[in-house]
């Protein structure tokens, strides 16, 4: 679980409430109707219902996190290629059996099957590409919300605005209306700012973690079954990685 996602949410959150000092007093039924339903409306005419209903899973993998550590990784890898030198590459299908990544585990299946390089190269960047689409898709309806919910804000500020100007000459309506105007807006800006667009950017984040975990993984597929040395694998898996990411040894084999 992704700590830093939560206290983000409950700190912003936290924080509007108190500079409100009142939060009753920013409640107000038809602007969350404007705002929020407008948004949900225009997300469900951009985009097809079951990428919108899936999208509720996509928003969850923001606060999940999930998969090993880039130096957890590299040292399963180059287990792998011990695994591989000293008993011969049909060892690791055994090895791969409890493997908890599906792709890294079929991967080492291709290559134990004697699949050529190749082929495994193609298959594995080809579900590589799909990932990372289907990953930007995710990413761009919540970005695309992200600008909408402001949008409602301002259309909702028109209404009541119209609202107002329509009752000036009742004293009554123009509170109400004033409220809806003010209100819309800072509801926009609100589920944009915090629930929306930085949700994007951290999914942003994860998927270019995950496929440069991918990518490490076919590089690591491919040295293995080309029989290169454990050593050699590590060193061409810490190249991925910042100098401060690598593991011992390897700081300064790679510069900066």
């Amino acid at each position: 679980m992704d700590i830093a996602t939560i206290i983000g949410l409950v700190s912003a959150v936290t924080l509007i409430i108190i500079a409100m000092q009142d939060p009753m007093a920013f409640m107000d039924f038809q602007s969350a109707v404007v705002v929020i339903g407008g948004t949900i409306a225009a997300t469900l005419i951009a985009n097809p219902l079951p990428d919108l209903i899936g999208l509720v899973g996509v928003y969850m993998k923001s606060i999940k996190t999930s998969g090993s550590s880039p130096s957890e990784l590299i040292e399963k890898i180059v287990g792998f290629a011990e695994t591989a030198r000293r008993e011969g590459i049909l060892a690791l299908e055994a090895a791969v059996e409890d493997a908890d990544d599906a792709f890294l585990s079929g991967g080492i299946r291709l290559a134990v099957d004697g699949t050529e390089p190749d082929l495994i190269m193609d298959i594995l960047e080809t579900e590589l590409r799909f990932v990372e689409e289907r990953h930007k898709a995710g990413q761009e309806m919540l970005s695309r919300a992200a600008s909408t919910a402001p949008a409602f804000g301002m259309i909702g500020t028109l209404i009541g605005l119209v609202i107002m100007l329509k009752n000036m000459d009742d004293p009554a309506a123009i509170g109400p209306g004033m409220a809806i105007a003010l209100l819309t807006t800072l509801y926009g800006s609100l589920i944009a700012n915090i629930f929306l667009d930085p949700i994007a950017a951290k999914l942003k984040t994860y998927s270019g973690q995950e496929i440069l975990a991918k990518q490490m993984i076919i590089e690591g597929i491919m040295s293995i079954q080309s029989g290169d040395n454990p050593r050699i694998v590590e060193h061409k898996l810490s190249v991925f990685l910042s100098p401060s990411m690598r593991p011992a040894g390897e700081e300064d084999a790679g510069g900066e």
